[in-house]
């Protein structure tokens, strides 16, 4: 039996976890959308931004976020 055969059968080998996925916190996700709406309400005001602040709440619906 080689030693890695022997490794494995004794499981002294670890066996590589699948990189485990962090879940996406609300202010790292659509960073695109809110980088413009941002600006927009921040220029003239959160009145005129509607449809901005409107693209934004969907993108974050896209991605699983309740708004």
């Amino acid at each position: 039996m080689s030693d890695l055969t022997a490794a494995i059968s004794l499981g002294t080998v670890p066996v590589e976890k699948a990189e485990e996925k962090k879940p996406l916190k609300p202010c790292c996700a659509c960073p695109e959308t809110k980088k413009v709406r941002d600006a927009c309400i921040i220029e003239k005001g959160e009145e005129n931004c509607k449809d901005l602040i409107e693209a934004h709440k969907e993108c974050m619906r896209a991605l699983g976020f309740k708004i």
